[in-house]
């Protein structure tokens, strides 16, 4: 059983604000999608990825500080509701940033992060608290420069300053924003464990529905034909797919997992650090999607390939390395999908996109009943170990 004392093992609810909030975010997902697809090259790939660490960062860090800061508290409401109106500008801008919506894009980005920084620091209920996120904010300094002359150059230096910035942030959110001789002590931090794992799982339910809805908006554009219709049958077939495998028991898992833990906060730190991945994997899966409905029996292509089955490669090698992380197990199964699903993608260069399609889902079919059954197992053994 957690070593932590009961008072510091908090359960609240996810709000209806925080739902709220998060559909801007959606909105991002979508942006995201658009603006590689437009760019379906090496360099657009890379501005996407530069731009999806900004987003799920700003998501990241505003949802940790709301958690630590209690969302029924009133400081943390107008917190929320600030970040929530500046990320729709921000997010607005996504398509037009490496052309001429640069400043409508940083300055938007900067502001949530130092605002929502700057209100947990001075808000937080411990010193611990406040004095980790006076820690974040130095890190957010370090890279602020380089976000502000990205936007002050001109649009092909911008991905190199960019991505400098991006790392920096990415970084500081893997190793939890240390200084020298100074880190975060997590394991007797008062933490909402329950709740930031919630609204992963419902951030991650939104992420679907956000592919869900391009694949219905690329069939509205496509002919009104069995091809068109067989490959979005494919593509819905591949979500469902993706959805059972993690929340056929996968969640179950998880909370398990975590309510044994001395450390919650290092298992949810592990978790959003596998959502960058996670939103990458899905935002190429969606990009993938569109081309195969609009082009259902033209030839296949390596970058189809590449979006096709690399995003549920990415997905499933992540949440392999997060089960195995957290849970020391269900990751065998994913990984050894992982290798189908690679092998298969090599040969799907040459076949038409709806034949793609149905190798991808007989894979991804198999692995999900396979989870399902692997997690449930994997529950029972952690509920036996506790009451051992």
């Amino acid at each position: 059983m957690s070593s932590l004392p009961q008072p510091l093992r908090l359960r609240r609810e996810v709000s209806p604000l925080e739902l709220f909030y998060d559909l801007v975010f959606v909105f991002a997902v979508s942006q995201l999608s658009h603006h590689l697809l437009e760019h379906l090259t090496w360099r657009g790939a890379a501005e996407t990825a530069v731009l999806l660490v900004a987003v799920f960062g700003t998501w990241a860090y505003t949802s940790y500080e709301a958690t630590f800061l209690d969302v029924h508290r009133q400081v943390t409401r107008w917190m929320i509701v600030i970040a929530m109106g500046l990320g729709l500008f921000m997010n607005a801008a996504i398509p037009g940033a490496f052309d001429d919506r640069a400043w409508a894009f940083v300055i938007p980005l900067l502001a949530i992060l130092f605002f929502a920084g700057a209100v947990t620091a001075l808000a937080a209920r411990t010193d611990a608290l406040r004095e980790h996120f006076r820690r974040t904010l130095i890190w957010m300094a370090a890279s602020a420069p380089l976000w502000i002359t990205g936007a002050a150059v001109g649009s092909d230096p911008r991905l190199w300053w960019w991505a400098a910035a991006a790392l920096i942030d990415l970084t500081g959110t893997w190793l939890a924003h240390p200084l020298p001789g100074r880190t975060l002590s997590s394991r007797e931090l008062a933490f909402d464990a329950d709740h930031m794992l919630e609204r992963l799982r419902l951030f991650f339910i939104i992420l679907l529905g956000e592919t869900v809805l391009t694949a219905g908006r690329a069939m509205s554009e496509a002919p009104v034909d069995l091809p068109s219709v067989l490959a979005t049958a494919g593509v819905f077939i591949a979500l469902v797919s993706l959805w059972a495998a993690y929340f056929g028991g996968g969640e179950d898992v998880i909370t398990t997992a975590v309510a044994t833990t001395t450390d919650p906060v290092r298992s949810v730190r592990l978790g959003v650090n596998s959502g960058y991945l996670v939103l990458a994997a899905l935002v190429a899966l969606a990009v993938g999607s569109e081309l195969a409905i609009a082009h259902p029996t033209e030839h296949d292509s390596v970058t189809l390939a590449l979006l096709l089955f690399g995003g549920p490669v990415l997905y499933l090698a992540t949440t392999a390395w997060f089960f195995g992380t957290t849970t020391g197990g269900a990751w065998k199964e994913r990984l050894l999908a992982c290798f189908a699903l690679a092998a298969t993608g090599v040969a799907a260069v040459r076949l038409l996109p709806l034949a793609s399609l149905a190798l991808l889902d007989l894979i991804l079919i198999t692995t999900a009943v396979i989870l399902t059954r692997t997690h449930r197992r994997l529950t029972n053994s952690l509920k036996t170990a506790i009451t051992d």
